[in-house]
């Protein structure tokens, strides 16, 4: 999908959803990591991370509909903050997604207690002689690299 397409079918869902013209730019952001998309306060554009394409096109639909509504509710004078009830309300009308879905894996260490078998997460390793389980003081086993595709 190019940016033109990307206008197009953000025009079209503001003018179907809330029967307004979408007037300003939308592009796709690369640098987007870890959000579906940010609408813009200075100069109304929008960008969209080109993830939430290959997420599927109901993920994408819903993440454009949270930025119009942003986008609309900016515009009109009113709260566009996620936390108003302005938002929440035009959000679930035209059925815009509230949050988008995690787009990039998580990375990180696995470490399991020999005393107790509980398992722990963490991003950063640490060193299992020093550091002890808070249950039940056993000592920690790392069990390897974990992603959220290759769950352990």
């Amino acid at each position: 999908m190019t940016n033109e397409e990307l206008l197009a079918l953000t025009r079209q869902l503001s003018r179907q959803q809330f029967g307004r013209p979408f007037t300003h730019q939308v592009f796709f952001n690369h640098r987007l990591r870890t959000t579906g998309g940010r609408y813009h306060l200075g100069d109304h554009h929008i960008d969209i991370n080109p993830r939430m394409v290959a997420a599927g096109p109901a993920v994408l639909r819903g993440v454009i509909l949270h930025e119009l509504c942003h986008y609309h509710l900016h515009l009109t004078g009113q709260d566009y903050h996620h936390r108003s009830s302005a938002f929440k309300r035009l959000l679930k009308k035209v059925g815009g997604s509230r949050y988008a879905p995690a787009v990039q894996p998580r990375r990180g260490w696995l470490y399991r207690c020999q005393g107790c078998g509980a398992r722990l997460f963490r991003q950063r390793r640490f060193n299992t002689h020093r550091f002890r389980c808070a249950r039940c003081g056993g000592r920690f086993q790392l069990l390897g690299k974990w992603t959220t595709q290759n769950r352990v």
